[in-house]
């Protein structure tokens, strides 16, 4: 299994659309949109590469000093397979 953080979603997305926009969008639909660009382009070239699997967005883990925590509120937000 593979975990990715993103940690400057409304960085990224104020390069990709109007800065005005990045600063009264809210941070968290910042990630959501930028996790859901990344989901889409990691599947699409997985499966170009002839890889099967599936690709979760996943809230309320973290790792801390080399421990996966799981937080309240722990929910699979979205699947996506390739």
């Amino acid at each position: 299994m593979i975990l990715v953080k993103i940690t400057n979603s409304t960085e990224v997305v104020a390069s990709r659309t109007h800065k005005l926009f990045a600063k009264v969008t809210p941070e968290k639909i910042d990630e959501n949109w930028v996790e859901a660009e990344v989901i889409k382009q990691m599947s699409s070239d997985l499966a170009s590469f002839g890889l099967k699997g599936e690709i979760s967005i996943v809230k309320g883990i973290e790792v801390e000093e080399g421990t996966l925590v799981t937080k309240k509120g722990f929910a699979v937000r979205k699947r996506q397979q390739f």
